[in-house]
């Protein structure tokens, strides 16, 4: 059977988020959770449809997220000045530092990932995937990217 890019890009992404996901439930932080943390660390004050839209969920699915999350103090709800229909999100104290408990364990994982892989292989790579990313998405690869 001839091995494919996308097959091995995720397998590893799924055994990467394995790794993360045991390692963030140790300290009581769910999959969803530390996606929502991420986005809003990155686009603080994203209206909700925007933050449905990143995370591939629908808007729905987004609100009943972040009703959990500001019921445990991790994010708030502010309202849209320009619009009194939408709400913008922001991290809470709590969910800042919930942001600064995660890195942490994201640096663990990715370098257990790249366990003996050169810098320059390393460099290599990430030039590779953001390239892939502008062809998909048809924009620049920091654009296109969400999480580190």
């Amino acid at each position: 059977m001839e091995r494919r890019v996308g097959t091995v890009l995720a397998q590893v992404a799924r055994l990467m988020r394995r790794a993360f996901d045991e390692r963030a439930r140790e300290i009581g932080v769910t999959r969803p959770q530390w996606q929502v943390l991420s986005v809003l660390m990155r686009h603080e004050g994203i209206k909700q449809g925007g933050l449905a839209e990143i995370l591939e969920v629908e808007p729905i699915t987004a609100g009943r997220m972040i009703d959990r999350m500001q019921d445990a103090g991790l994010v708030e709800r502010r309202s849209d000045p320009a619009d009194r229909r939408a709400w913008r999100l922001f991290l809470t104290a709590r969910g800042r530092e919930m942001v600064q408990r995660l890195h942490p364990l994201a640096i663990e994982t990715s370098n257990a990932a790249l366990n003996g892989i050169s810098q320059e292989d390393q460099a290599d790579l990430l030039r590779i995937l953001d390239t892939m990313l502008e062809n998909l998405t048809g924009r620049p690869a920091a654009a296109a990217s969400w999480e580190d």
